[in-house]
């Protein structure tokens, strides 16, 4: 995993080498996606148009694991395009990532999504219904800042 300072506009006053940098933790970021009750995910429709829209989901081995019906608009644009972004509700404690969305498909991995989302939501997946389609969203960059203390601690990763 590759952490520096995200690029953003010089007006940010995000500026690489700044003595003032000091970079967020990665448990910090692990412990605000597992506690986080809705995500927010952004996709692309078959018009090029981002549609946004929240989700329930969990932290499971790396990755936000999920679920939609296979015929919402964030099924249909994940099956032809499962390039996404997540970010959480916040804009005090801000975490966003960027990757891609892959169907879950391993027992294990089902089996442990199950648990954890009737643990966190009360509500029991069935991973059997052809209907839903339940994934894995492994960020391969993520961006995490706290608005208290910005600048200094906005910070990327790169897996």
């Amino acid at each position: 995993m590759n952490i520096d300072r995200p690029v953003m506009p010089v007006s940010y006053g995000v500026v690489a080498g700044a003595p003032e940098y000091v970079p967020m933790e990665w448990p910090w970021v692990v412990e605000q996606v597992s506690e986080a009750r809705n995500y927010w995910v952004a996709t692309v429709d078959g018009r090029g148009r981002p549609q946004v829209t929240p989700i329930w989901g969990v932290w499971l081995d790396d990755a936000v694991c999920f679920g939609t019906d296979a015929e919402s608009a964030k099924g249909r644009n994940i099956a032809r395009d499962p390039e996404i972004a997540v970010h959480l509700e916040s804009g005090d404690d801000v975490v966003i990532m960027y990757g891609i969305a892959a169907a879950l498909t391993d027992d294990a991995t089902l089996t442990a999504l199950v648990s954890a989302y009737d643990a966190k939501y009360s509500i029991k997946l069935a991973p059997s219904d052809a209907g839903t389609g339940l994934f894995a969203f492994r960020p391969g960059k993520v961006l995490a800042w706290r608005e208290s203390d910005f600048p200094s601690t906005a910070t990327r990763w790169r897996m």
